[in-house]
């Protein structure tokens, strides 16, 4: 059996590195391939995880749209199917790039594996265009690797077989497991802030730049300052958040703006946060483990168990509705409560589950 594991962006390689390194212990055959949609932050996760592309289609180039990432992965997905037989394509979550590949794998005949499938916000435009890509990819795949049974539970009404469908765990607690093994999370995070006595801020979503993300950062920095408790808040690279997070926070005392962390310092200011405000996905799918509440600057989720499980709350974009989130949030107490999303041995399950299918 021959295995291709696709990744384009950070997000996806932190969730499919624990997946390939899984593969190589138990001797399967697997490519990993690198659409290169991300190309600095990609980069900068392979030393994380010791791990290396063995195909990189290296498709960035500035100002890309959509359009330009979907054109080039399709043709290159193309090629390379052509060169390559395998047997599965695993795709993550709802990029570009792992629509693209699955609908390209699709069309040659190859099977799709789905790794994290059967989210849904229920808007289209909610997140853009991830909700697309995820109910597209969903459609082609031979296998849907349903994080939760709540996820399973939603592909089952939208009528998908249930023999098409396995609950694994999210990868990402797996990918957690890894940094926590190798890594001194504390150590780190002291060399960023000394204390813990701060919040952990990230954003990014499309939807969000504008006037939305104004009204989620001026709750922010009210918060901070009324409470003196700190914003630590990695500012994403794209200039456009740049120019909002800077034009709002900038000149607040209580915030520290930084420059892109990696994923385990990340990881640092996570678990040594008091609280995480966030319109990640990702996120809201790790503060879990170390017991963090988070509130979810979005208008929608598509991890409802998050909030069911008591973790978080689903805080809008509006000013006074995020304020009276975090105000939850600092309140919050974990007691015996387990995180939602998986106990480290998805990636496990899913190669097992495509070695049955492949007997």
């Amino acid at each position: 059996m021959r295995i291709g594991i696709v990744f384009g962006t950070r997000p996806e390689i932190i969730k499919v590195a624990p997946v390939y390194l899984k593969a190589k212990e138990m001797s399967l055959d697997a490519d990993f391939i690198c659409t290169g949609q991300h190309r600095e932050m990609v980069d900068m996760m392979k030393g994380i995880f010791g791990v290396d592309s063995d195909i990189d289609m290296n498709i960035m180039t500035a100002n890309q749209t959509l359009n330009d990432v979907m054109y080039k992965v399709v043709k290159g997905f193309e090629e390379l199917l052509k060169e390559r037989k395998y047997d599965w394509i695993l795709v993550q979550g709802d990029t570009t790039t792992a629509m693209a590949a699955a609908l390209a794998s699709f069309n040659r005949g190859v099977k799709v594996g789905h790794i994290e499938a059967g989210l849904r916000s229920g808007d289209l435009y909610d997140p853009f265009p991830e909700e697309m890509n995820r109910r597209v990819i969903d459609q082609v795949s031979e296998k849907m690797f349903a994080p939760t049974q709540k996820s399973k539970e939603t592909l089952l009404r939208e009528g998908f077989d249930e023999s098409r469908i396995v609950v694994t765990g999210n990868t990402v607690i797996d990918a957690q497991m890894y940094v926590m093994n190798h890594f001194d999370l504390d150590g780190i995070r002291k060399k960023i802030i000394d204390h813990e006595n701060y919040f952990l801020v990230t954003l990014h979503r499309r939807e969000n730049i504008g006037q939305r993300m104004r009204n989620i950062l001026s709750a922010l920095r009210k918060f901070s300052e009324r409470e003196g408790i700190e914003i630590v808040f990695p500012v994403h690279k794209n200039p456009k958040v740049r120019e909002v997070v800077y034009d709002v926070l900038e000149g607040c005392k209580t915030a520290h703006l930084l420059e892109p962390v990696d994923y385990v310092e990340l990881t640092a200011l996570l678990k040594g946060a008091r609280f995480v405000a966030t319109d990640s996905g990702g996120i809201q799918e790790e503060a879990p483990t170390f017991g963090k509440f988070v509130a979810v600057c979005r208008e929608t989720t598509e991890r409802p168990e998050l909030i069911e499980s008591g973790f978080g709350v689903l805080a809008g974009t509006q000013e006074e509705s995020v304020l009276d989130a975090l105000y939850k949030a600092v309140d919050f107490e974990p007691h015996d409560l387990r995180n939602p999303f998986g106990d480290g041995k998805a990636s496990e399950r899913i190669l097992k589950s495509l070695m049955e299918e492949n007997r």
